[in-house]
């Protein structure tokens, strides 16, 4: 048995085993040389014996909920956004769905969503960013992208905007922003929230008349993702961020089962008016703790979550920059094959963080995109295809299709280009250059047939 002379000491020396267990097993797994067949997958989680130390102190504590390394986490990451206030939640789509939520909060006043509201949105992309428009009874505006960028049109902004329209919630597809000047000026042209869903830009650098922001701080709410295949990991977990003090406090409560109390876990009284005070239609001097002024969620991250995403964090910077490099790479390398796809071009005024690397069959090439993807799939490389494709195609539509439900504006053939002949393949930074060369020689075979 181990002769520690105090707990301190007994964590560091438990900590720095899990450290050395990852330098003489894990290290050796992950650092193989690359053999032709590899499996080379879109994206994977990139870490070493600090992420396993950070989550061997956590488990230690044995908090099992939010604790110091979420704090810690969410002081970080608003400093590193630029904005002031993040709070960590158990995933991307999570984010998605309270950063919505707040919008329908009573606080907002006239700004407030209602059911029937409209909400400005795409069909091509991740299901989430629209679920949570439709699950509290907005209508969402479907608008057709623009290729090779992959974003929304900004053109058709103004034919979209309706008297119920009160939001514009959108992703930055694959890490490449959407038209944010554009965006942006739409919104505030008309009163109307932005929801800018990051969850696969984080890192990714936007300018507006001089001044550059990361990408999830131009509009009134940003979120991100940080499961396994995103820019940093905590296995799952993701973030809603705003510099909106009246936002930030409806999205802690609605995190937080909706609580009135702003009470930590494991905290009483922080108020100092606990058993003060008349809430609703409740006896005076109710505890404070078990006031609910808005119907909420539990969506809260664990602090072993959050330790291992304050050390993927301090590797942010190194990340980016390589996931830039990869994406240069490949646009160098399959520069060749233009003729017949259609490489992805980035947004004017930004410098993305690249989430993947997207191509489409070009017309009238008479390549298809599943034969293409098939063969590339036969050399053990994975592909993508850009989530959906066009959303309102998939089962979960059936029951309201052609309903007043959702509504089209100006139709989707871009969108429905994208589901037909896109497909894309990974940038994350555990592919090196011989990993991307391999990649590349065999998109370009597959390609030429």
């Amino acid at each position: 048995m181990a002769d520690w002379k105090n707990e301190q000491e007994a964590r560091e020396a438990i900590r720095a085993l899990a450290e050395e267990y990852f330098r003489r097993f894990k290290a050796p797994q992950l650092s193989r040389p690359f053999e032709p067949g590899d499996r080379l997958p879109y994206a994977s989680r990139v870490y070493d014996e600090r992420e396993m130390g950070a989550l061997t102190d956590a488990t230690l504590d044995f908090w099992l909920t939010a604790g110091r390394f979420a704090d810690e986490f969410e002081r970080d990451f608003a400093a590193r956004l630029g904005v002031k206030y993040a709070s960590l939640v158990n995933s991307g789509s999570s984010a998605n769905l309270l950063a919505f939520s707040v919008l329908t909060a009573p606080e907002l006043g006239e700004r407030r969503i209602r059911r029937g509201d409209e909400v400005i949105t795409v069909a091509c992309g991740f299901p989430t960013t629209v679920t949570p428009i439709l699950q509290y009874g907005a209508v969402p505006v479907f608008v057709d992208v623009t290729v090779p960028q992959y974003n929304i049109d900004a053109a058709r902004l103004e034919a979209a905007l309706s008297e119920k329209t009160k939001a514009v919630m959108i992703a930055h597809t694959l890490g490449n922003p959407f038209d944010l000047r554009a965006v942006r000026a739409f919104c505030r042209r008309h009163d109307l929230w932005l929801v800018e869903d990051n969850c696969d830009a984080l890192g990714s650098l936007y300018a507006i008349d001089g001044e550059t922001r990361c990408t999830g701080a131009w509009g009134d709410i940003g979120t991100s993702s940080f499961y396994p295949p995103h820019h940093m990991t905590m296995g799952e977990g993701g973030c809603v961020y705003t510099s909106n003090p009246l936002l930030h406090r409806l999205i802690r409560s609605f995190r937080d089962w909706g609580r009135d109390c702003v009470c930590q876990p494991g905290q009483d009284n922080a108020c100092g008016r606990r058993f003060e005070g008349r809430h609703g239609e409740l006896p005076e001097g109710y505890d404070h703790k078990y006031v609910y002024s808005h119907f909420g969620y539990n969506l809260k991250a664990t602090d072993m979550q959050a330790a291992i995403g304050c050390e993927q964090l301090k590797k942010l910077a190194a990340f980016t920059g390589r996931r830039r490099h990869n994406w240069a790479f490949l646009r160098e390398k399959l520069a060749c094959v233009q003729d017949r796809l259609i490489l992805p071009e980035p947004a004017e005024n930004s410098v993305p963080s690249w989430f993947g690397f997207i191509m489409a069959v070009r017309p009238g090439s008479g390549l298809s995109r599943n034969g293409i993807t098939r063969r590339i799939e036969a050399h053990n490389i994975q592909t993508r295809l850009l989530f959906s494709g066009n959303l309102i195609r998939h089962p979960c539509f059936d029951d309201i299709r052609g309903t007043d439900a959702y509504r089209v504006c100006g139709g989707l053939k871009n969108t429905d280009f994208v589901m037909n002949s896109a497909f894309w393949v990974g940038v994350y930074p555990g592919l090196t250059d011989e990993k991307l060369d391999y990649m590349a020689k065999v998109i370009i075979d597959a390609v030429r047939g």
